[in-house]
């Protein structure tokens, strides 16, 4: 073993601790990887950002700027009234939206698809009676299977088909991944509808007001000429506030919703003053400084409930800035323009004070303010409504254009007669031009933390094979299992990929192991194609933990999900893709 490659070593056992630890965001971290194999001299300075103009990572780009402008253009949101009247049958309420959801991630990013049907599913679920975590994870889990069936269904597969083009100078086409993804992704449905969703761990657990119980700390105060803070500056009454762990949330002054307070705004008498915290302290501070206590209910009908305010509920995504802070950090009301109302995680509310609660991803928020200024927090804070919004397919004229623009993008790169890069490029600058994503929310549907690991990890993987690494982990590797059948070889390769995608990004997983699996076939003189698909299919199966793909992390909190949750559903779900996948991948791609 070199030196460069010793050193390779330690900084991808150093990557993949810190990426399962997760103390940092995965972008941070492998930019720190790959700069520390830079100085090192393992990745030429001057290709050090190379990555970053890869072909895999501007299709990744356009895949997601294209979802975007589906989600945008409400193209999909139509299912709504025709999933409701079936939410009352639990096997056919789940086999809809599964389906519907592996339909939308062949096409689109599977995490927009469960965002918009998520809302949907909590809502008809609620109706039905039934727990929104019966139907929550296989949605999650369908939306991930639909993403193994076309090459834009997920990044992995974006990954290894540029892989296979750096290799053979031929990349895999739009539906070269369909004869293995689409019989997984089909098995993989069926095995959670007739046993799987029977499996879910469902909790007593509600979505919606009833979850927080907002009326035992919500209460409402109106002032007197005889208060304390008669005539006095907001900002004394909120300092004295927070000595009591009690926060003042809106007020009605004159008549007039006030949904955040700022500090130099007057207190008036017959002003009402929203408070948020325990019975007994509110009352004791209601005695001590001689406001009119007013009923639990009147205050949860002012503040929730008035014509020009409303609550919403919203779930906390991976790529909110929120995330690992706490509302005094961010100065969370005023930086927002609305209140914190409560918190949940894990379908448990937050009793504690929540100044000090500190975000984390599928946690659920209740927020509260003027319609307007909630759709720009829930856009600033980039977490996920989980109430579906009233578009449709009928109702919202951007739908069709943006539905026929993409189909011939999709018919262009199938056909061969355009790059799949041209293609969705082309689509999004239709969908400028047609108004249906305007220009300055262009890349607003960019996750760019994916984007930047893509960039770092990309050239990492170059450095595996450029360091000889690769060649000493593949030499390793068949002095242990060299002799053993190809199919077990596969079979290996596969159950492995899938192991460390359980825990680690699904896009680092397809760039450290597509070389190995790569190498492995050439050495053994078979054909690496089937070795790839592997990689493929392994990557994108995440199911054992909610830190292994993002849809996984968003259902967490509606569901009422624990961590040990999932493997209860995604264990069995694992063996079943490794039964159905090792024939297909041999018939698909001979060895």
């Amino acid at each position: 073993m070199t030196t460069d490659q010793s050193i390779l070593l330690l900084i991808l056992f150093a990557l993949l601790f810190l990426l399962v630890w997760g103390r940092w965001r995965y972008d941070i971290v492998a930019l720190g990887a790959l700069f520390t194999a830079s100085i090192f001299g393992l990745i030429p300075q001057a290709e050090m950002f190379a990555g970053f103009g890869n072909p895999a990572t501007v299709t990744v780009i356009m895949v997601l700027i294209v979802s975007f402008g589906l989600t945008k253009s409400g193209a999909v949101e139509f299912v709504a009234d025709a999933i409701e009247p079936i939410s009352s049958k639990p096997f056919l309420h789940i086999a809809v939206l599964t389906f519907l959801a592996a339909f939308l991630s062949m096409f689109m990013n599977n995490v927009g698809a469960l965002a918009l049907l998520m809302p949907i599913a909590i809502r008809s679920t609620n109706m039905a009676g039934r727990s929104p975590a019966t139907v929550l994870m296989p949605l999650s889990f369908g939306s991930i299977l639909g993403g193994l069936v076309t090459l834009i269904g997920t990044p992995p597969n974006i990954l290894i088909a540029n892989y296979r083009q750096q290799m053979t100078g031929e990349a895999f086409t739009m539906f070269d991944y369909a004869p293995v993804g689409g019989g997984i992704a089909i098995c993989g449905i069926f095995f959670m509808l007739f046993i799987g969703w029977k499996l879910v761990k469902v909790r007593k657990q509600t979505i919606g007001l009833e979850l927080f119980d907002v009326e035992k700390y919500l209460f409402e105060l109106k002032v007197t000429e005889d208060s304390t803070f008669f005539e006095k500056k907001a900002g004394e009454l909120k300092d004295e506030l927070a000595k009591k762990n009690l926060t003042l949330l809106s007020m009605v002054h004159r008549r007039e919703n006030i949904p955040v307070v700022f500090r130099r705004q007057l207190i008036a008498a017959s002003d009402l003053l929203m408070i948020q915290g325990s019975h007994d302290d509110i009352a004791q501070f209601s005695k001590n400084h001689n406001f009119q206590m007013v009923s639990a209910e009147n205050a949860q009908k002012e503040v929730l409930h008035s014509k020009d305010m409303q609550a919403v509920e919203v779930v906390v995504t991976p790529d909110s800035s929120i995330v690992g802070r706490t509302p005094s950090q961010l100065r969370f009301n005023r930086k927002y323009g609305v209140n914190l109302l409560a918190a949940s995680r894990s379908g448990t509310p937050h009793k504690e004070r929540l100044r000090n609660f500190k975000f984390a991803v599928g946690d659920v928020l209740l927020l509260h303010g003027e319609v307007e200024e909630i759709e720009e927090a829930i856009a600033k804070l980039n977490c996920y409504p989980l109430a579906s919004r009233e578009l449709g397919l009928g109702r919202n004229t951007k739908a069709i254009p943006a539905m026929l623009t993409f189909i011939l993008a999709i018919v262009a790169a199938a056909s061969g007669l355009v790059s799949i890069q041209l293609a969705l490029g082309m689509a999004t600058v239709a969908m400028v031009l047609l108004n249906i994503v305007p220009v300055r929310e262009f890349y607003d549907g960019v996750d760019w933390a994916v984007v930047v690991l893509l960039g770092a990890m990309i050239p990492l993987g170059t450095a595996l094979e450029t360091t000889g690494t690769t060649s000493l982990l593949v030499d390793g590797i068949l002095l242990v299992a060299g002799d053993l059948s190809p199919v077990f070889l596969i079979a290996m390769i596969l159950i492995i990929t899938m192991t460390v995608s359980d825990v680690l990004n699904n896009a680092a997983t397809a760039i450290l192991m597509a070389p190995i699996a790569f190498s492995i076939a050439l050495a053994l003189n078979l054909n690496p194609d089937a070795f790839l698909m592997a990689v493929a299919v392994g990557a994108s199966c995440a199911f054992l933990t909610p830190i292994g793909h993002q849809n996984n992390a968003l259902i967490m909190g509606p569901g009422g999900y624990k961590f040990g949750d999932y493997w209860r559903m995604g264990l069995p779900l694992e063996v079943v893709i490794v039964i159905v996948a090792l024939p297909l991948l041999l018939m698909a791609w001979p060895l």
